[in-house]
């Protein structure tokens, strides 16, 4: 059938729902889902071409397929990037990044208060190859300028941080990384392009878990890197066809369902977090609360100016206690008192999630990374559902006014 063109300058809302490849010749609603591993080739001349790479068209769903195109496509216009590419979860995104930026020799700068995985690949795995890694304070500038070195290659962060939620300053981030000659790439998968396009503040390549918010219900896994052509359609895609770290088309058709609804659940989960956040502060059983979204939080401004005036559906929370083991019980406690709350680490779902990072995120790192990184043993992560938020407080209220 023919297909009618989208108009230029569409807000990313507007994208998030319509953004996609041309309907098939049955003129299907909504986007086909293309469970296929290889497609049949017209002739042999034609499959030498397109295996070349010398015109397009779809050969082998590892190098490409229609759902999957849909899905980078709709991600890119919400990012305002020039493309995107889909891999299998959101720390195979990451290793894309690594292994297609890096060399041996070369050099990462890290926030140390990044998702307890991203600190073990970057800081572990990619030493086995000559990649050597320094981790700085999150929002310390002078401590990023102060850890360059003449072989950085690429800064990474995550903003807001999993699962504290402390911010890094894009903009001032990728003024640094460019002015020497690196690569600025912002794990972008707590705020979502609902909150925050990294690109608009200079990034050079966004990173997704769409496992959490693109997703939105828990069902699937997937990841996404995005950027420039140059560097994600070339250098990551050539990458692409012999690693294999591709989604799978079924995955990839989850995370366009989930894409549909990411505006409404985001700007929800934010203003219940931020209610749930203020309620959380005035608790006598409470030490003290995470969430960017408060006027306590001492990046408030930042998180106003650089997340469009939300917080995101995440927040962390201190309870009280004296030691380490007597923190760590209470916040067993609190947890699993809980009759509503989900207890898992994933986060971005409409169910409310409830962890206990110090041992399921952050379990693999080291007491000094855990340190480090601000994650005590009374710190519980909340990840605000649709719920009734009463419920929810009533829910936490059974733990915590035991303590």
């Amino acid at each position: 059938m023919t297909e009618r063109t989208l108009p230029a300058g569409l807000h990313p809302d507007t994208l998030a729902v319509r953004e996609a490849v041309e309907r098939s010749q049955w003129g299907e609603h909504s986007e086909a889902l293309y469970l296929t591993s290889s497609f049949v080739q017209p002739d042999a001349a034609t499959a030498a071409r397109r295996f070349g790479n010398e015109e397009p068209g779809y050969t082998y769903s590892r190098t490409s397929n229609p759902t999957v195109t849909s899905f980078e496509r709709r991600l890119a216009a919400m990012e305002g990037t020039e493309a995107a590419i889909a891999t299998s979860t959101g720390m195979s995104a990451i290793l894309m990044v690594a292994m297609t930026m890096l060399k041996s020799g070369d050099h990462i700068i890290c926030s140390q208060s990044m998702f307890g995985s991203t600190i073990k690949l970057l800081g572990s795995e990619m030493a086995r190859f000559g990649v050597s890694t320094s981790f700085v304070s999150q929002t310390d500038v002078a401590a990023w300028k102060a850890a360059m070195r003449p072989e950085t290659r690429l800064l990474f962060a995550e903003t807001p941080t999993n699962p504290l939620g402390d911010l890094c300053d894009i903009a001032a981030l990728a003024e640094l990384a460019h002015a020497n000659g690196a690569l600025l790439a912002v794990d972008n998968s707590f705020a979502s392009p609902v909150l925050q396009r990294p690109a608009e503040f200079g990034a050079d390549l966004i990173v997704h878990s769409g496992t959490k918010l693109l997703d939105g219900q828990g069902r699937a896994m997937a990841g996404a890197v995005c950027g420039p052509k140059a560097l994600v359609e070339e250098r990551m895609g050539a990458f692409q066809r012999t690693a294999g770290l591709n989604v799978a088309p079924f995955n990839a058709w989850v995370m366009l369902k989930g894409m549909e609804t990411l505006s409404l659940r985001v700007k929800a989960m934010s203003a219940a977090a931020l209610e749930m956040a203020q309620w959380l502060e005035a608790h006598p059983k409470v030490a003290r609360v995470h969430y960017c979204g408060l006027p306590s939080h001492p990046q408030h401004d930042l998180a106003m100016r650089q997340q469009s005036g939300m917080g995101g559906g995440v927040l962390a929370f201190d309870v009280i206690g004296a030691t380490p083991e007597a923190l760590r019980a209470n916040a067993f406690t609190v947890i699993d008192s809980t009759r509503v709350c989900s207890i898992t680490a994933n986060l971005g779902d409409v169910k409310t999630t409830i962890t206990h990072p110090a041992s399921t995120s952050h379990g693999r790192l080291s007491e000094e990374q855990r340190q480090a990184a601000g994650i005590s043993q009374g710190l519980i992560r909340l990840s605000v559902g649709l719920e009734h938020l009463e419920d929810i407080k009533a829910d936490l209220c059974r733990g915590l006014d035991t303590l």
